[in-house]
């Protein structure tokens, strides 16, 4: 026998009803499922650019209130500007920024949601759909120490710098981030001293003490890298923060640097400490000081055209006299050596003094910077002008080659560079009006803002 003729009709009706269903949910999914997709990659990117505005602008209050009051309206501004109101139908909302201090850690959360209606799905019974996303920055704890070259050569740019370095300070938490000061010339000084116990930094006093800076004299790198290197390591270990950074700025060779030396004639200046430099005078300068005119006059290396009877120390010596050859603790970085370039104690004619002068200024800067890293600390460059690009007088590499070797970029010397250690950052700034961007790539390196 066969089924009847209706009972087969009423089966096929069954099963293109169920067809039917089956087509609608899957048109339902492709048609609402895809607008809910692309309406939650656009919720995800608002989202995340929110957290990380909050977190760019947590540095901008005085205090933890205010704080987080810039971060909460730097989130809602990019939110805002991110995923517009009725997009693909969806009503977004910021749900909460939330922000936390935690011992020099600054965490962002942020939530959100864009319910939307659905069109072919309701016919199974659902009338919305919710996209939500969720992101987190956390911004690090900060050891910083920020070296500013305030030689001569940088007069006619004077204001440029000042207000440079001053945008510079401005993207740093005052309240969480430990910073400290120290500008260089023909010496170096110490402006404003990092903080070895409580977070934050007086920027007010900082911005003025820039205010101040006076661009005369040298360009003793050296002097300014060790001072940096001694701010961020005057910091004991238990309190040192998560990230230890130098940020250091030039726009010239390293042409000086501290030394303790003997003059060997009677009535001349014995064991004086100062900056040898190059230059006509080959005088010692102040070392620390403000004033960078010679110390006396019988203390030049050079006067009244005839040399004096001096030398160079086997070992940097310009904060820490040494009198015992053996004493190994008080060696620390070369100033004779073969690496990287031929330094020797010579100093008996003009041409040895410059020649020698200017290598272990080199050498110098480029060793602390190298000790820095292999102690944690990230070296961050940036370098200002054209004489960059210069060769020395007596050697190959430029200025800029030497700020990328302290940098410890890839796209510096082979001799220099280690992926094992930290790896900083260097910005060239061509003229003047590059020098305020480049500022803004390293803070925004220096911060690594991460989700």
């Amino acid at each position: 026998m066969h089924p009847a003729p209706h009972r087969q009709r009423g089966a096929v009706v069954i099963m293109v009803v169920l067809a039917m269903l089956i087509l609608l949910a899957i048109v339902g999914l492709v048609v609402d499922g895809g607008l809910a997709y692309m309406v939650k990659a656009r919720l995800n990117a608002a989202v995340d650019s929110a957290a990380l505005a909050a977190a760019r602008a947590v540095p901008s209050g005085s205090n933890q209130a205010e704080q987080t009051a810039n971060a909460q309206a730097a989130a809602t501004q990019f939110f805002a500007a991110n995923i517009p109101d009725g997009y693909l139908m969806s009503k977004p909302a910021l749900l909460s920024t939330s922000v936390a201090f935690n011992a020099g850690m600054v965490t962002i959360d942020v939530r959100a949601e864009a319910p939307m209606p659905v069109s072919v799905m309701q016919v199974l019974g659902f009338s919305s759909m919710n996209p939500v996303a969720y992101a987190q920055t956390i911004r690090k704890d900060l050891d910083m120490a920020f070296v500013v070259d305030t030689s001569g050569s940088l007069s006619s740019s004077a204001t440029t710098v000042r207000a440079a370095a001053k945008s510079f300070l401005n993207k740093f938490n005052v309240t969480q981030d430990r910073v400290g000061l120290v500008h260089f010339a023909s010496g170096a000084v110490v402006d404003n001293a990092i903080g070895t116990s409580a977070r934050g930094f007086n920027r007010t006093a900082m911005l003025k003490n820039i205010d101040g800076y006076d661009f005369k004299g040298g360009t003793a790198s050296m002097e300014g890298m060790w001072q940096a290197r001694e701010q961020l390591n005057g910091i004991a270990s238990i309190n040192r923060s998560s990230m230890r950074v130098i940020v250091f700025f030039s726009d010239g060779d390293p042409s000086a640097f501290g030394s303790y030396i003997t003059f060997a004639n009677a009535g001349d200046c014995l064991d004086k400490a100062g900056v040898i430099e190059m230059g006509s005078t080959h005088g010692l300068s102040n070392l620390e000081g403000t004033a960078f005119d010679s110390v006396r006059d019988d203390c030049r290396v050079v006067r009244n055209s005839k040399i004096a009877s001096v030398s160079l120390p086997a070992w940097y010596n310009g904060h820490n006299a040494y009198t015992n050859k053996n004493d190994v603790a008080k060696r620390e970085f070369q100033v004779v050596t073969t690496m990287p370039r031929t330094v020797t104690a010579d100093l008996t004619t003009e041409t040895a003094i410059q020649r020698n002068v200017e290598r272990a200024s080199r050498n110098l800067v480029e060793a602390v910077a190298a000790k820095a890293r292999d102690e944690g600390i990230f070296v961050f460059t940036l370098g200002l002008g054209s004489s960059l690009k210069d060769p020395g007088t007596y050697d190959t590499d430029t200025g800029e080659m030497i700020l990328k070797c302290m940098a410890n970029v890839a796209d510096g010397p082979a001799r220099c560079y280690n992926a094992a250690k930290p790896v900083g950052m260097y910005c060239y700034a061509a003229t003047e009006a590059d020098l305020t961007p480049c500022f803004s790539r390293l803070a925004s390196a220096i911060l690594r803002i991460s989700k």
